[in-house]
């Protein structure tokens, strides 16, 4: 078993992780109110326990729930074993990693980038967007020349090994079709909230494997892939980008907890709204969304089976199966 393997199976603080595939009663840790010591943290898949770890470390370091959701997904960046973010993601069908990351915080600052080659870190980059420029979304190479204008190194564009290795094989067929949970596991999406009850958030993808060069998905969209609003809470989603941009999923679940709905209500129902707007190919489609409101209380629902989060505090991270519609 890797190294790897052996981290996920156990949480980093000593308490039990919820392994995937067990039926649970949906065990989620639900504070009443805000954590009094430091921050709570939700990030998609279980890539989420050590971005969860490295989140909670810087915010012991800085005491902001901003640096917490930038560093946190950074760990998962550089994770050479995770083929579905960063530069070792699969390529587009042309056999480009092209990148996409949002960031976002509760005073509604919030920052982009879009189809972006050759950046390590893209969602540095998209904190550069939100706290250096008037704009919200950079794309492409203008996004690469803002990188290099900042000072961001430029990586050389090279597969990875074992993003190589998967190309070369999809190139026998050149053929696609969404694999549920291997296809759609292609983000990593976190959201915060420190001990005042102020959010952040951020999102992080190569998008899908052997896309059609420049596609974007749902993950550097406001509203789409993450919403943050110190007023309500906040949401981020993973899966099928289009399928989530139809709804405006992380936009409509604050919207549904600002009108009164606990967070996990507003997860199911707009797993509900997405199954409406795409009932011709939903056998195809994952989608799973996470929230947290201003009582601290999570929610987590997908579309299928499968979808499992990371959950934390300064004492517990812990692994948990999200139910799921069907």
């Amino acid at each position: 078993m890797s190294q790897r393997r052996k981290f996920i199976k156990k949480t980093l603080f000593g308490s039990a992780v919820l392994i995937p595939g067990v039926n649970h009663a949906l065990p989620i840790f639900q504070p009443s109110s805000k954590p009094a010591d430091g921050p709570l943290i939700l990030s998609t898949w279980n890539h989420g326990i050590p971005a969860n770890a490295a989140a909670i470390s810087a915010y012991k370091k800085s005491g902001s729930i901003v640096d917490a959701v930038e560093i946190g997904v950074k760990d998962t960046e550089l994770d050479m074993e995770n083929l579905s973010v960063g530069l070792q993601g699969l390529p587009d069908r042309e056999g480009i990693t092209t990148l996409d990351a949002s960031i976002m915080t509760g005073d509604g600052s919030c920052g982009s980038v879009a189809f972006v080659r050759q950046v390590k870190h893209p969602i540095s980059l998209a904190r550069a967007v939100m706290e250096k420029t008037p704009h919200v979304m950079l794309a492409g190479e203008g996004a690469r020349q803002f990188a290099v204008s900042q000072g961001f190194p430029i990586e050389e564009e090279k597969l990875s090994p074992k993003a190589q290795k998967a190309y070369d094989e999809w190139k026998k067929t050149s053929k696609y079709k969404p694999v549920i949970n291997i296809e759609n596991h292609d983000t990593i999406g976190m959201i915060g909230m420190d001990n005042k009850g102020n959010f952040a958030g951020s999102c992080t993808t190569s998008g899908l494997a052997y896309k059609m060069h420049g596609r974007v998905g749902d993950s550097p969209i406001i509203g789409a892939g993450l919403y943050v609003d110190n007023e309500v809470g906040a949401a981020t989603a993973t899966g099928l980008g289009e399928s989530i941009i139809r709804i405006c999923g992380s936009f409509l679940i604050v919207e549904l907890m600002r009108q009164g709905r606990s967070p996990q209500e507003a997860c199911e129902e707009a797993v509900r709204r997405l199954i409406s707007k795409n009932k011709k190919d939903i056998a195809d489609i994952q989608a799973g969304f996470l929230a947290i409101n201003k009582e601290g209380q999570v929610g987590a629902f997908a579309v299928q089976p499968g979808f499992n989060f990371a959950q934390a505090t300064l004492s517990n991270n812990d692994l948990i199966d999200s139910k799921s519609h069907f």
